[in-house]
């Protein structure tokens, strides 16, 4: 069982299955709002130093401070690899910081979101929205369901499915599996990518050899690109991209941001020149996820 405590005026993750042995902590100024859904304990806390903290399970998914890093990461490499994708699903992602950064794209026709818990919608919208605002979007559609019911139910119709879920445990769980990656293959257009949330090198380099050596087996391109964001465990969290275009190169934009458009698009991690390296990691992690 993951476990959060207070202890006086601070804010502790731990989490004996995700980050087993360490704890993350952040001062909080005020609790602003903790409630339980049908699926998951949800806490929205106005910390000291990294603005709105969004916690679900005791485990942090969003601040103000860093949340930039994940959301522009996720969205823009997979976005910037396709060619023309007009098509997008987002899976989960309830805090709505995927949906702002697609709606950036002006190829994008139609985005449809797949979140099974409203409730995390409705606490981002009271409290952030910073990350929220792309809600009422016109070209926006969302749908309150199951991940899996959805996606067999639409079959080759997106050009890019991005899977922005919590961690492998509680309603996240089946999100990274086997079964999970072959409906997302079959949800896709031709040439489509996914991109999921793909956990951190640091701690869980295993269950990635395991996931990637699984999409290998669906994709003939399969990559993992590393995102450094500090209030992640280890300061580190990844993205599997996959391809069913054996042309695909994560590790070079295919498109790119204007100097115009990455400006009013107020990008603050996302380059050209981050998505080229992102996929370049460590040697322990190269040599157990590439050899």
């Amino acid at each position: 069982m993951d476990e959060s405590r207070k202890t006086g005026q601070w804010f502790s993750e731990v989490s004996k299955e995700t980050c087993p042995g360490q704890s993350f902590s952040l001062e909080m100024d005020d609790v602003l709002d903790q409630r339980k859904s049908k699926y998951q304990d949800i806490l929205l806390f106005q910390s000291r130093t990294y603005g709105k903290v969004l916690v679900l399970d005791g485990m942090i998914q969003v601040t103000e401070r860093d949340e930039f890093a994940y959301q522009e990461m996720m969205v823009h490499m997979p976005m910037f690899s396709h060619p023309n994708p007009q098509k997008v699903l987002i899976v989960g992602g309830g805090d709505g910081g995927i949906l702002r950064e697609v709606v950036k794209h002006d190829c994008v026709q139609s985005v449809v979101q797949c979140e099974i818990d409203e409730e995390v919608i409705n606490v981002s919208r009271k409290f952030l929205p910073s990350l929220s605002s792309a809600f009422e979007h016109p070209k926006f559609k969302l749908h309150i369901g199951d991940g899996f019911e959805f996606l067999k139910n639409h079959q080759g119709e997106f050009d890019v499915i991005i899977t922005d879920s919590s961690d492998p445990v509680g309603p996240a769980e089946g999100l990274f599996g086997a079964a999970y990656y072959q409906l997302l293959k079959n949800a896709l257009r031709t040439g489509g990518i996914v991109c999921s949330q793909g956990e951190s090198i640091w701690l869980h380099l295993d269950f990635i050899k395991r996931l990637m050596n699984s999409c290998r087996e669906l994709f003939p391109v399969v990559d993992y690109a590393s995102i450094s964001i500090p209030s992640y465990p280890c300061g580190q969290i990844g993205a599997i991209l996959c391809g069913l275009n054996p042309q695909t190169n994560f590790r070079s934009a295919l498109r790119a941001p204007d100097e115009h458009t990455g400006s009013t698009w107020n990008l603050r991690y996302y380059t050209p020149r981050v998505h080229s390296t992102a996929c370049i990691l460590p040697l322990f992690a190269e040599k157990e996820l590439f050899s």
